[in-house]
């Protein structure tokens, strides 16, 4: 029987003391707008396509297996390269990521990525700005850049500017931080070029499709799609050419630092026997007393055929404590994701990517 150790917290009454906060917020953000809207500040173009992948909301929606789609997609045919800010590393400036980085110096996503793409430029920059043109006279050829987490970054005006937004929470029903999650008003969506709608249900139907975007009310230049998450067979962290199968009777021990886990919990719940928790806040950078707790949970676990699991994301952390892990000998195994098209939309993702590309005149 299934057993998952979660604690959970209502928090009404801390969303009514932090609504003066969201209005003072909205204040600010709102302001913002206004300068951009009259042209007192002013984005920036390049004369190569520039496609920008991007939430309203505070993680969880799905991003950086977005990219890893549209470098899967469009590597085998372009000279392309991915800029994000690197959330949380230990270092400043512009930067280019190389696989023997730790997730100190590069972050974790960015460091993600260049490990499972190695031939493709991966940079990091808090000045995206200046950061594309170093991009470029450090790789002449580049032909494209993806902008992970790039939506509110106003001062680069991409050619294709993608929005997430999650099934199961979408921003039109959410609000501002910090009572919701959300870092610009709803309306905001209309920026958006393409709205992707992440995390579905495996079994999302045209008529439930249709009903969200009835909700969601798009403008008739925006194109909408459907994806969903395939997870594939995790492998052992360090020594990946090992894979292990998840059954019924596996117990696992799920680490996770992500925005919003519930998705990953779902697959778990209908795969696996038993499910311990250790959860964290997003990007949380693991300590010494973390790993104390990990083993100590991991150990009264009973069952004989028990793992360890955690996310492409974390694993890069964790990656810090890896004589921990092989001095205790505690299997840690890496589950893998990747985004699948709902409804028979993927060729039609793809065309109008194409047709983006192939009509930039820069």
């Amino acid at each position: 029987m299934l057993h998952i150790s979660v604690i959970m917290v209502d928090n009404i009454f801390l969303k009514i003391l932090l609504f003066p906060f969201s209005l003072l917020y909205g204040a600010i953000i709102g302001v913002r707008e206004l300068l951009y809207k009259t042209e007192l500040l002013k984005g920036v173009s390049f004369d190569i396509p520039v496609i920008s992948v991007g939430n309203l909301s505070v993680g969880g929606t799905g991003k950086t297996p977005h990219i890893e789609y549209l470098v899967r997609f469009l590597s085998p045919y372009l000279h392309i390269g991915t800029l994000s800010r690197g959330y949380k590393r230990k270092t400043s400036g512009y930067r280019l990521v190389n696989e023997f980085d730790s997730s100190l110096e590069a972050g974790d996503e960015p460091l993600q990525i260049k490990r499972k793409f190695n031939d493709i430029l991966v940079a990091v920059s808090e000045n995206r700005v200046f950061a594309i043109p170093k991009m470029l006279m450090d790789k002449p050829e580049l032909q494209t850049v993806l902008l992970d987490d790039a939506f509110q970054h106003r001062q680069i005006i991409p050619g294709l500017n993608i929005l997430l937004t999650d099934f199961s929470k979408p921003f039109f029903k959410d609000f501002l931080l910090p009572v919701g999650t959300l870092r610009e008003f709803p309306e905001s969506y209309k920026r958006a070029d393409v709205i992707i709608i992440t995390k579905c249900p495996q079994d999302l139907n045209e008529d439930n499709a249709q009903q969200f975007v009835k909700s969601l009310r798009p403008y008739a230049y925006q194109k909408i799609f459907f994806t969903k998450y395939s997870y594939q067979k995790p492998y052992f962290w360090f020594n990946p050419s090992f894979t292990y199968k998840l059954k019924e009777d596996t117990d696992v021990l799920l680490v996770s630092a992500i925005a919003n886990s519930d998705y990953l919990v779902e697959y778990l719940r209908k795969t696996v026997n038993n499910i311990e928790m250790l959860e964290f806040r997003d990007h949380h950078y693991f300590k010494e007393e973390d790993m104390q707790a990990l083993l100590s949970l991991f150990k009264t676990m009973k069952s004989e055929n028990k793992i360890i699991l955690t996310t492409e994301k974390d694993a890069g952390r964790l990656e810090l404590f890896r004589s921990f892990f092989i001095e205790n000998q505690l299997p840690l195994a890496v589950l893998p994701i990747q985004v699948d098209f709902c409804l028979g939309q993927e060729s039609a993702f793809q065309d109008h990517i194409k047709e983006f590309l192939l009509g930039f005149k820069g």
